[in-house]
């Protein structure tokens, strides 16, 4: 019996050392293949562009009103592409200290109350479950308030948009020993759904009179871009993100566990 319980042991830590590794491996293609992310994050919007000139160019309207559509189409998707590129230059200035990060103490349950109240709506309308458990008021974390909401609510807003259904669960877990706590998102979806893939060779969307227009009008950042550019602002926070082991392998495909360590600070009183 001792044997088996040690053998069960032992697959089960090769199982979390081999999704450690995978998901390491996978943090580096993404740093590695970020201009390929960025120009196939473009091409979408500027597929749509182009093909919507197209159309109007060659006075294939059937009237007014439909030119006046595809023109405002148009101009949502030149809107997506300047959102999507300040978003990154954004990101850009603060690697390389351009923008000037603002370090300083944050009451950790107020962050996650301003992702909460930021999120709960969309995953209300989406009916899905959305759980922020409080945490304790006297946790202060030292990192940048915009860049930490913003990396938080990614992670939370990107599963949110994309599951039919399920739940996202937000949770926090101080640990003096090592000086950090550990914020951990849960969603019902397997790891690989934060892994878009990138065809460089795939050839450019055909665009014709039926295009849909609701993709141009929400600007979102692909999952992998998404937890590329959380990654590096937390990197630049003297934080880290990872993807933690499910805790059976029955669970491994149907859940996702990422964690944010931040450095934790005690703040000074006056």
């Amino acid at each position: 019996m001792d044997s088996d319980s040690e053998i069960f042991a032992l697959k089960e830590q090769l199982q979390k050392t081999e999704l450690a590794y995978h998901m390491a491996a996978e943090m580096s293609q993404f740093k590695a293949g970020f201009l390929a992310r960025i120009s196939h994050e473009l091409r979408s919007p500027l597929n749509s562009l182009i093909g919507l000139h197209q159309i109007i160019l060659s006075d294939l309207c059937e009237d007014e009103a439909e030119e006046r559509e595809f023109v405002a189409q148009a101009h949502g998707s030149a809107l997506k592409m300047v959102a999507l590129l300040d978003e990154i230059l954004n990101v850009a200035r603060t690697e390389y200290g351009t923008n000037k990060l603002e370090i300083q103490p944050l009451q950790l349950a107020q962050v996650l109350a301003q992702v909460y109240d930021l999120t709960h709506l969309l995953a209300a309308n989406r009916n899905i479950r959305l759980q922020v458990t409080p945490t304790d008021p006297e946790i202060y974390v030292l990192a940048d308030p915009r860049w930490l909401r913003q990396v938080l609510l990614n992670l939370v807003d990107t599963p949110l948009k994309l599951m039919q259904e399920g739940s996202v669960a937000v949770s926090a877990h101080p640990d003096l020993a090592s000086g950090y706590v550990r914020i951990v998102i849960e969603d019902e979806r397997p790891a690989s759904a934060w892994s878009d893939p990138i065809d460089l060779f795939e050839s450019p969307a055909q665009t014709d009179k039926s295009t849909d227009k609701s993709d141009d009008e929400n600007f979102t950042l692909s999952p992998g871009l998404s937890l590329l550019i959380s990654q590096t602002l937390l990197d630049l926070m003297k934080g880290r993100l990872e993807v933690l082991a499910v805790p059976s392998p029955s669970e491994q495909s149907h859940l996702t566990r990422l964690q944010c360590s931040i450095p934790l600070v005690t703040p000074q009183t006056p």
